[in-house]
């Protein structure tokens, strides 16, 4: 599916389902898209997570049930979701600066949140910067490293932090020149762990697995460390040149903004994500570091 056409079927889909229990899962799969790509793409184009507008859209039709006067709070906070009344009245005053009691002495203290209008920005200019990217097929391939479960509303804190475990471990003794290396070392080593960082969205409920790796050139599977294979796929492989992370949130910004809407050639194909790391040439704080995103895609 087009990805503008997704997005605006996707905020249809969650107002048109606002007293239901769904989830990002339930409207990514009523978009046929993968739910890491749909949270990801929904949070850069709107600066907020899905669940999160839909508790804001709920809060709000909840203040206008409360305002009319007709139904109970207990019934209201129900009606949207809510577990109980005082759950339901802590979100609330939350959102709106008042109770539901407060509400009805003070309407102007509501606070309007519309459904969302995502239209296309056109921007111009010789000092456009533009994406440098190819799209190449590639046959499957495995990767080896360490993997970890996050989830989606932290995992932009926990990642760089997991990297840090990751490298105080066994990348920077690597990377150090050590000579007597332990095995897991030398299966660093021999994988080149590090160079990628590899998302892989087959879990659901909002999580999904990543894995600090490199690919796997045979040999013993340390305990410890996780083996993946890609199947074949095509795959647009986008450039960044900068330091980290500004440069790689730069570029995945673009992609998700300018470079998927309205796109007449390709679209996402499946629920993987890597990112490529020029490591350990270079400092990540370097100007002209060189990184890469590598997103699987298919020919309309």
């Amino acid at each position: 599916m087009e990805w503008l056409t997704a997005m605006k079927k996707s905020i249809a889909f969650m107002d048109s389902h606002l007293c239901d229990d769904i989830s990002a899962d339930d409207v990514a799969a009523e978009i046929f898209m993968s739910p890491f790509y749909f949270q990801r793409g929904f949070k850069i184009l709107t600066e907020m997570t899905p669940s999160e507008y839909i508790r804001n859209r709920r809060l709000y039709l909840a203040a206008l049930d409360v305002l009319g006067g007709k139904e109970k709070v207990i019934d209201i906070a129900l009606k949207y979701r809510y577990e109980t009344p005082e759950s339901f009245t802590r979100a609330f005053t939350r959102f709106h600066g008042v109770s539901p009691v407060q509400l009805k002495n003070s309407p102007e203290s509501l606070h309007v949140f519309l459904p969302l209008k995502i239209t296309i920005s056109i921007t111009g200019g010789n000092r456009m910067e533009k994406l440098d990217f190819a799209v190449s097929p590639m046959s499957g391939f495995k990767v080896i490293g360490f993997e970890r479960i996050f989830d989606m509303k932290t995992s932009y804190d926990e990642i760089p932090k997991f990297w840090d475990e990751i490298r105080e471990k066994y990348l920077g003794a690597v990377w150090s020149g050590k000579k007597h290396l332990s095995e897991i070392e030398r299966a660093v080593k021999e994988n080149g762990i590090g160079e990628y960082g590899v998302c892989v969205d087959d879990i659901g409920g909002g999580k999904f697995r990543y894995m600090v790796a490199g690919k796997y050139c045979g040999g013993k599977v340390q305990a410890g460390m996780t083996l993946f294979e890609f199947p074949d796929l095509e795959w647009a492989k986008f450039k960044c040149v900068g330091p980290m992370p500004k440069a790689l949130q730069s570029v995945n910004t673009k992609i998700f903004k300018e470079w998927l809407p309205g796109n007449p050639d390709y679209e996402m194909s499946a629920g993987y994500n890597i990112e490529w790391y020029d490591i350990p040439r270079g400092s990540m704080t370097d100007e002209d570091y060189k990184n890469a995103i590598w997103i699987p895609v298919k020919r309309k």
